[in-house]
């Protein structure tokens, strides 16, 4: 159907253009036709009189010499002032009213179809006798111009908005011949390839810059997904593959305690291996988007309870600068999820100490965890965040970590807003710095 909306978004650009353009135009000529139209008889009727009185004007001067009227292309006659001829012609076919009115100066249209076109003028005589001097034209086929002259009007509306929607459609494949060479390009670009760029600085070559941006942005996501899905791989088959071996070494060695010790191994290879696929959903659901509406959590006592979390014989853990308490804008389970990977590892890598500061300000709040390990050279620093990363140095040594903690830590408070940062601690080891946002309680 036409006039329904799905209609007209299935239309090209070039259609729906041409198609406002021309309904615009259209109705703009039109209503000027239609306030011509209604001007049109006026209009005529003005050009008539305008010719009566130039020649009324003339007759005025004679009668008032006392010479009689010149001859013209208009009928001129003399009458009294009661509308009865003087002039020797039979009587003029106007009415009482309209003398009155052709006294006062005003002119009359009489007759049916046949109408005339009356103006008058008083003129005093040589003999002192008032006379009523009249000019008038007939106005035939009056009419019929009138309404011819609508219906012309009309009809060159119509050509007027056919014209202009052509000529908006042959402008406008003009002006989009550029974006079809540009989809042409599109259509063909190799892999790693980019758009070449307009020369003209305008709209389309900032289409074209958008366009590679997104082009790179796409080809970066992808062979992130690809060096993910690489490493997860990697990261999947090492305790797979063990679990495998142990189990084969335990099936083929009746020894109790051989197998004891076999399912200890076992299990210890489970864990690993649930954590590692624990990490890929958690950082799955947040590639998809599944953020849940976040709250005001207390910062300090999340610190506390993720300290009594850590399990014994891990070295000291000191909370410092938590006066009062410090609200953060996220949820229980991404605190929790944080304060527990970065304690976790500096656990790892801490010789004997690790200090925990909570940080308030007016608008965000800090946790910042010190340890006094090996800590993580510069050019390490903006990658431990990535997933699968490790360090190639004494802080990557074996401590049956899967690699995805520190990313889950890095995307649980990208998508709240905030940022986390590593440095150097005062201790000489590394400094993990969170900042959220800060939030109001019961907000």
């Amino acid at each position: 159907m036409i006039g329904s909306p799905s209609w007209w978004r299935r239309r090209s650009l070039e259609v729906r253009i041409t198609l406002l353009t021309a309904t615009v135009t259209l109705g703009f000529l039109l209503g000027l036709a239609a306030v011509a139209g209604d001007n049109l008889q006026p209009l005529l009727i003005g050009s008539v009189d305008d010719e009566l009185s130039a020649q009324l004007e003339t007759a005025k001067a004679d009668v008032a010499a006392g010479r009689a009227p010149s001859g013209s292309a208009v009928t001129v006659r003399v009458l009294d002032t009661g509308g009865g001829p003087v002039d020797g012609l039979p009587p003029a076919n106007l009415g009482p009213s309209d003398v009155r009115a052709l006294k006062a100066g005003e002119p009359v249209t009489t007759g049916g179809e046949h109408s005339w076109r009356w103006a008058g003028t008083v003129v005093t005589a040589p003999d002192g006798q008032q006379r009523l001097v009249v000019a008038g034209a007939g106005l035939v086929g009056f009419g019929t111009a009138v309404h011819s002259g609508g219906l012309w009007l009309f009809v060159v509306a119509s050509v007027g908005a056919v014209g202009a929607g052509i000529a908006t459609w042959l402008l406008v494949r003009f002006a989009l011949r550029p974006v079809a060479r540009m989809r042409g390009s599109v259509r063909v670009l190799p892999p790693g390839a980019r758009l070449p760029l307009p020369d003209s600085h305008d709209e389309l070559r900032a289409l074209a810059e958008e366009f590679n941006a997104l082009l790179a942005r796409q080809e970066e996501g992808a062979e992130r997904l690809r060096r993910f899905t690489g490493d997860a791989a990697h990261e999947l088959r090492s305790p797979v593959a063990s679990i495998r071996v142990q189990a084969e070494v335990a099936v083929a060695n009746p020894d109790p305690d051989l197998s004891q010790e076999t399912l200890a191994d076992i299990l210890e290879e489970a864990e690993r291996l649930s954590a590692l696929l624990d990490g890929l959903l958690a950082l799955a659901r947040s590639d998809a988007g599944e953020v849940p509406p976040a709250e005001p959590v207390e910062l300090v006592s999340e610190v506390r309870a993720a300290v009594a979390r850590m399990p014994a014989g891990a070295p000291e853990i000191r909370v410092s600068g938590t006066v009062g308490t410090a609200w953060a804008l996220a949820t229980h389970a991404e605190v929790e999820l944080v304060l527990s990977n970065l304690l976790r590892n500096a656990c790892r890598y801490a010789r004997g100490q690790i200090v925990v500061s909570v940080l308030a300000a007016r608008s965000t709040v800090r946790v910042v965890v010190d340890d006094d390990g090996p800590g993580i050279a510069p050019e390490h620093r903006e990658r431990v965040f990535d997933r699968f990363y490790r360090v190639s140095d004494s802080r990557a040594r074996s401590s049956g970590g899967t690699g995805l903690g520190l990313a889950m830590v890095a995307e649980a408070v990208r998508r709240r807003g905030g940022r986390v940062r590593v440095g150097e601690s005062p201790d000489g080891g590394a400094r993990f710095q969170v900042v959220w946002q800060a939030a109001r309680p019961g907000a």
